[in-house]
């Protein structure tokens, strides 16, 4: 008994003068092998998806986020390849995730994308006027937001998101969505002003290619061309002085 008894008093000046240290978890060291192989399984998984090898492209994505579960950017290359092949709801998960764990504009914006794909066109308003307010100087957004409300009706919306988008890049074929978005409402003098829009766009676009096209001729002409080889002098040869014959 009095052998029990000192082993709990010693089991209990254990427990509180010699509590358990906490262990550190330290982060584990990347060595350079595992950085070559990393860097080799996103090469492949960004050529098998450029050569429509999806399977490929998605065994190299599910490899690296077994070894790295917190690649936001793995998620996103596998949502891509999902919904290029119809696999919506699992393209939506992966961009989740992707989202939760770094919150890019890109990841929200492509899951809008599969909202306004399967018909969701209030969550991808949603998601696109997200992404806008984390990124609003991206056109793509602005164009995809405008697709969005032209579907849910809202046709001024839908005009008003394509001025912005035209706004940050002039282009002909954003004057012509918006064309199109007056010709279907049948507003005449509205669709004759956007069209007078699109012509004038185009003679300056068309300005804009010639002057570049004059300035790249001027510099070519321009160019600075070697220098002939010049005949060297001719070096003047003394004249030999003349012989005196001495008479004798």
């Amino acid at each position: 008994m009095i052998a029990i008894f000192a082993i709990l008093i010693f089991v209990v000046y254990l427990v509180f003068f010699f509590p358990d240290q906490p262990k550190v978890k330290q982060e584990e060291v990347k060595s350079p092998k595992y950085t070559a192989q990393m860097k080799k399984l996103w090469q492949i998984a960004q050529t098998s998806m450029k050569e429509r090898k999806p399977f490929r492209a998605e065994k190299a994505l599910l490899t690296i986020l077994k070894f790295d579960e917190k690649n936001a950017a793995a998620y996103n290359r596998l949502g891509i390849l999902y919904a290029k092949d119809n696999r919506y709801d699992e393209a939506v998960e992966c961009f989740e995730i992707a989202q939760s764990l770094d919150n890019n504009p890109a990841s929200i914006h492509n899951v809008g994308l599969i909202y306004l794909e399967t018909g969701a066109y209030e969550k991808a308003k949603m998601a696109f006027e997200q992404a806008i307010e984390l990124e609003g100087d991206v056109p793509a957004r602005y164009i995809a937001l405008a697709k969005t409300e032209e579907k849910l009706g809202n046709y001024k919306k839908a005009i008003e998101a394509l001025e912005n988008a035209y706004e940050l890049s002039p282009t002909v074929n954003t004057l012509r969505q918006i064309l199109a978005i007056y010709e279907t409402n049948g507003d005449v003098e509205a669709a004759t002003a956007t069209t007078a829009r699109i012509e004038a766009q185009i003679a300056r676009t068309t300005a804009a290619k010639r002057k570049r096209t004059v300035r790249t001729t001027k510099m070519v002409t321009r160019a600075p061309r070697k220098p002939l080889m010049k005949s060297r002098p001719k070096e003047k040869v003394a004249a030999k002085p003349k012989r005196t014959i001495k008479r004798i």
